[in-house]
């Protein structure tokens, strides 16, 4: 009787508003500091997003225990015994789909989870999510979500401003290691193998997009000239080798798995757009623990690189996150970018999913650029000079002398000029910008609004807007104009005067070098925590802007195409790399001992800890690490008043050769000193390989005046660096209505299965608190009455959603489909938080009569 479509996001309409994507880490970054304003970086990081049609595809989630849970127990199995727990859960997932057959129910899963999770995904009715629900064998129905990447010449790459020590590669090294006899897992776009960067590199993939054994980058079936390139980009950054200027990736002697989990695939209007979903995702890691799909999992790569992102999809225990732990339990670590929407908070953010997993190493990015160009940009209006100053060039073109040009201006063919390329000609195909400077407003895509300019011959290209960063464009093969921006009032001044006839001119100078201001910043895109349990979010952060790689496709003169990426996916594939290298170095660790040496060991420096975790990624102090803890953040949920208190347990492992003595303390940052922590053991001697409990128990009497307080879990050995496990605990409730709006269009009809009554509800909650706080759904439960009060049954259940309009279609029957009988029922709502754990859900309820 109930749910299935999903329409338009709160999310989408309120803060969907920069491109989500990922990008670079870098082992030598300078300590991170707050975070530059997210506003300038729209529409330069990532991919476009547009709507998806997900229809009504969901994710099953078994109870019976998957080749991982299996492992987590018993640590160690045969080939044969993995074989035959693949081949039980699969079999308990055909239990699951004769039972629905039996009630008329036809199932065809497009996917089939036996190694991470139990599980399948499949297009579900509102009948069939009904009757799952209610079965013993389902721990839960999860929507499936859609997924998205991030993002020139080999004479641009060689040229000093990208050198080694410019900020612009990715330098994550260990002396003596390039991953050699590692696989990484690449879970992203198609992967262009025949580049010369990368030739030798890449394995025979795994195309989960168009089900098939060819995971090389593909071209936009309605535009053969557009090739996705993100899964070429990353892999340029992991293992790329011979470079233009020696560029390398951070582990070149490391073999790339691709898996293709993302493309081109059908937008809800008609075109295609380059994206992936979260049931192929889990597909994906379900496959870098097998590759080849034989059901035994002792050939799980070490590392899994996620490429692509859930925007502001922090969910701790949805099956993305469970995917994650699964794997990190058959050993292989998954990186993942923490996201591009930038800051928010204090609590939850924007983390993306699945960075929000307690399994994976979420990832946030910094500025580690050494220098950036600026150049002199003079507007003349007449004798008059309206605008002098230094600007930042926002690409890499850098004039090697002035420039005085006429101003020109594109044409408006479809909404705001110059949003489209064939703005920039007239109806013959001649250009209107050829040799002069284009004066254009910053539009969603300022650098597709540069390269249609510069394609079309403009000598320089001057948008106008909101101020962009320097260097904020990526590099690219066809780039050819400087770029910059000015105020938008001097801008419309120019084009007035020049419309009233008076004479106009731009100049533009020589570039110069001047020193980057924002190095060792957070960058403005990269997104911030907390995840939805309140744990720290992201948990470590590395260079992410204008890192040098690879990019697919070749040029007119037939040499390889290189470019550059923004973002935390990039980030996020430096550090996969630099897993590889500590692989290699230290191959008897296991992945979550692997995963908190990469976490634990980081430089924390001033930023806040719901920016980068544990601090700036230091692959050194990863190397000679001795200590593991798991997991590796922590979150104390929210405050409760004088008598509140939370115990968490944390897993201490030796991971060194030699015995140790440990101390293990709770420190805070900030206002703190209302918060009383016990730590039990607080000192401990652990052998070799040995681990051991440790319990934190905190009690804070009073409010401390501050909206969240973070800290660390500082776990000490005598001659060895501190291991630190951030955590953060928070003082302030949020009363947001979770069930802000319940509406049903009909209140009285007669039984349809084709003319549904439609109940349509808000569910979460977006409240400004210093900045902006999603208030997720756990929960959200539809529940029929008949008018006189007896429970009738559950109509639908669904869990994880984030803020938005969810629509159920109400056709007259029951939860087992027997159509209602004539009379007055109601409708109870519930929506519970993700936080606190013990919080009373919303309630709401609307009345019908069945006709």
């Amino acid at each position: 009787m109930r749910v299935p479509r999903r329409s338009a996001s709160l999310l989408a309409v309120a803060i969907l508003m920069v491109a989500l994507g990922a990008t670079v880490v870098t082992a030598h970054g300078r300590n991170a500091v707050v975070p530059a304003s997210v506003v300038s970086w729209r529409g330069l990081v990532g991919e476009p997003r547009g709507a998806v049609p997900l229809g009504q595809r969901m994710i099953v989630v078994l109870s019976t225990p998957s080749v991982a849970q299996r492992i987590a127990h018993v640590r160690y199995a045969t080939e044969g015994q993995e074989r035959a727990w693949t081949s039980q859960a699969f079999a308990a997932q055909q239990q699951v789909l004769t039972t629905l057959a039996a009630q008329g129910i036809t199932v065809h899963p497009e996917f089939n989870y036996t190694r991470v999770l139990d599980g399948f995904s499949a297009a579900l009715d509102a009948r069939a999510v009904g009757l799952l629900e209610q079965m013993s064998e389902v721990v839960g129905v999860y929507p499936v979500r859609s997924a998205f990447p991030a993002s020139a010449s080999e004479a641009t790459l060689s040229t000093k401003e990208f050198g080694p020590d410019s900020g612009r590669r990715a330098s994550a090294e260990l002396p003596g290691y390039d991953g050699r006899g590692v696989t990484i897992a690449l879970l992203d776009t198609g992967v262009d193998e025949a580049h010369p960067y990368l030739r030798g590199k890449v394995l025979p993939g795994i195309d989960l997009v168009n089900h098939n054994d060819d995971a090389t980058a593909r071209a936009n079936p309605l535009d053969p000239s557009s090739i996705e390139r993100h899964g070429t980009e990353l892999a340029g950054i992991i293992v790329g080798a011979n470079g233009p200027g020696g560029l390398h990736g951070v582990a070149p002697g490391a073999t790339i798995l691709p898996i293709r989990i993302a493309g081109w695939q059908p937008a809800a209007d008609g075109s295609e757009l380059v994206y992936g979903r979260s049931d192929q995702l889990i597909a994906g890691l379900d496959r870098a623990v097998d590759p080849n799909g034989d059901g035994d999992a002792h050939d799980a790569v070490r590392v899994a690189v996620v490429g692509v992102a859930e925007p502001y999809a922090a969910f701790t225990d949805g099956p993305e996150a469970r995917a994650v732990q699964g794997a990190l339990d058959l050993n292989t670590v998954v990186v993942a970018p923490a996201g591009n929407d930038g800051g928010a908070g204090p609590s939850f953010g924007s983390v993306a999913g699945p960075a929000g997993a307690a399994g994976a190493i979420a990832v946030g990015a910094t500025d580690a650029r050494t220098s950036l160009p600026r150049s002199r940009v003079v507007l003349r209006r007449g004798l008059d000079i309206i605008f002098d100053r230094r600007l930042p060039l926002l690409g890499s073109i850098e004039p090697a002398h002035s420039l005085n040009l006429r101003v020109v201006s594109p044409r408006a063919t479809r909404g705001q000029a110059g949003s489209s390329s064939v703005d920039f000609f007239d109806k013959k195909g001649f250009s209107i910008v050829a040799g002069g400077a284009v004066l254009v407003p910053v539009g969603a895509n300022p650098r597709a609004q540069a390269l249609a300019a510069s394609g079309a011959g403009a000598a320089a290209v001057i948008l106008y807007g909101d101020e962009l960063p320097a260097g904020g464009l990526q590099v690219a093969e066809n780039e050819a104009a400087p770029v910059v921006v000015v105020p938008t009032a001097v801008a419309v001044e120019l084009l007035a005067a020049q419309r009233a006839g008076v004479d106009v001119g731009v100049s533009v100078g020589a570039a110069n070098q001047d020193a980057n201001a924002t190095r060792g910043q957070v960058a403005g895109f990269s997104s911030a925590g907390l995840a939805f349990d309140g744990s720290v979010k992201p948990d470590i952060a590395a260079p992410g802007i204008g890192l040098a790689t690879a990019e697919p496709g070749a040029a007119p003169d037939g040499s390889a195409l290189y470019g550059t990426i923004n973002g935390t996916s990039g980030a996020a594939a430096t550090v996969g790399g630099a897993a590889a290298l500590l692989a290699q170095m230290r191959p008897a660790l296991d992945g979550p001992s692997l995963q908190s040496l990469l976490v634990g060991y980081a430089e924390r420096g001033k930023a806040p800890a719901t920016a980068v975790g544990a601090g700036t990624f230091r692959l050194g102090a990863s190397a000679v690490g001795e200590i593991a803890a798991q997991p590796t953040t922590l979150g104390f949920g929210i405050w409760g008043g004088a008598r509140w208190h939370a115990t968490r347990t944390i897993v201490v492992r030796n991971a060194s050769t030699r015995r140790l003595q440990l101390s293990v303390s709770a420190v805070a940052t900030g206002e703190s000193e209302a918060l009383q922590f016990l730590v039990r053991p607080n000192r401990l001697v652990l052998g070799a390989g040995r681990a051991r409990r440790v319990q934190i128990s905190v009690r804070a009497q009073r409010d401390p005046g501050a909206r969240i307080v973070t800290g660390a879990i500082q776990i000490a050995a005598s001659g060895s660096e501190t291991l630190r496990v951030p955590w953060a605990l928070g003082f302030r409730r949020y009363s947001a209505n979770l069930l802000a709006r319940v509406t049903l269009n009909r209140h009285s009809f007669k039984p349809s299965d084709t003319s549904p009554a439609l109940l349509t509800v808000q569910a979460g909650n977006l409240v400004r608190d210093g900045g902006l706080q999603i208030q997720p759904v756990a929960r959200l439960d539809v529940q029929l009455y008949t008018a006189s009060g007896r429970f009738v049954g559950t109509l639908a259940r669904l869990r994880n959603l984030l803020p938005g309009s969810y629509s159920f279609g109400i056709t007259g029957r029951g939860p087992t489909s027997v159509q209602l009988a004539p009379g007055g029922y109601e409708l109870r709502l519930a929506a519970w938080p993700t936080l606190p754990r013990d919080a009373k859900p919303n309630r709401a309820q609307v009345s019908f009569e069945i006709e």
